[in-house]
């Protein structure tokens, strides 16, 4: 009987094709025994000797990113048969235009709130009632206009400096 400890598993890619492994199988680092679907996927849409050429091709430094793309573009042409990894890139291109839209709304919102809350933290100018405002009210006088100030308005700078009397009286209008 041999030993079993010198037996190696077969990579998944021998195992799927029926046949035994090399020990320079140009499979056997992409296609682990673990992983037996990668391998089924990739030789279901692009055939073993296919990507046996594309791999001896490459330089050894390339080899495991064109496997990881072929098994990506594999597994999504297996779950989309039309569109392949093209339907999922249009679906996330979407998503992320769908998710900008909406966080330009949502920054529009945020400006909006913080221009209304930088308003409405301002001190209101001296004289100026916010509850009761002191609207001036327009009256005619015999075919003129003019306007009337309530007599409760008060100017900011009251007593005002061209008002004030030599005496120091008040500076009240």
């Amino acid at each position: 009987m041999a030993s079993s400890s010198s037996y190696t598993s077969p990579c998944a890619a021998c195992k799927f094709l029926r046949r035994k492994c090399m020990p320079g199988c140009i499979f056997a680092p992409y296609f682990p025994p673990e992983e037996p679907q990668k391998f089924a996927n990739v030789h279901k849409i692009f055939g073993a000797s296919n990507v046996t050429k594309l791999l001896n091709e490459l330089l050894p430094h390339q080899r495991e990113d064109a496997v990881s793309s072929l098994a990506y573009e594999a597994e999504a042409r297996v779950r989309d048969p039309v569109y392949g990894c093209v339907g999922a890139i249009t679906f996330l291109q979407r998503q992320v235009e769908r998710l900008q839209k909406e966080l330009d709304s949502a920054n529009s919102d945020l400006i909006r709130y913080a221009c209304n809350d930088i308003q409405s933290s301002l001190p209101a100018p001296p004289g100026v009632n916010l509850v009761h405002p002191t609207v001036p009210t327009r009256q005619r006088h015999e075919g003129e206009i003019f306007y009337q100030t309530p007599s409760s308005f008060q100017f900011p700078y009251s007593p005002l400096p061209w008002n004030e009397s030599p005496s120091g009286g008040g500076g009240n209008i």
